[in-house]
């Protein structure tokens, strides 16, 4: 069951503030995907304070530089399931995962950052990993 929009608000503003397209439904995520050139990130957001807490961080520091995505969308897992969903299709091989950021090139999955590499690192660390992502990538 989702968290009341109240609480989900401000997470949902940290992220979009950084100028994130925030996708809430899976034809938003359908129409994102149909840009195949160049570079997409998709943060797939979340309430879980445990890894979201460094994630949000990580995502705006990592932005601050280049080289970066040219597209850079949001969904938000228990709160958008279809639009969760969506993207989750799309991510094959990798189990869900929340908060993840997804790095896609001309189409093409390249770059994963799992919870599980989140969770337990400030958010320096998480935005290092997603810098290393875009160096190779973008």
């Amino acid at each position: 069951m989702p968290y009341p929009e109240e609480m989900v608000a401000p997470m949902r503003a940290e992220v979009t503030a950084l100028g994130v397209k925030e996708l809430r439904s899976a034809a938003d995520v359908a129409a994102a995907m149909q840009q195949k050139a160049g570079t997409a990130l998709y943060f797939i957001n979340s309430v879980c304070g445990c890894a979201a807490g460094s994630a949000r961080p990580g995502l705006a520091l990592a932005l601050q530089d280049a080289p970066k995505p040219e597209r850079v969308y949001t969904v938000f897992a228990g709160q958008d399931s279809e639009a969760t969903a969506e993207v989750r299709k799309h991510i094959l091989g990798f189990p869900p995962s929340s908060p993840s950021a997804a790095l896609f090139k001309d189409g093409q999955l390249v770059a994963m950052v799992e919870r599980h590499d989140i969770q337990g690192r400030g958010p320096e660390q998480v935005a290092e990993l997603l810098r290393d992502a875009f160096r190779k990538s973008c």
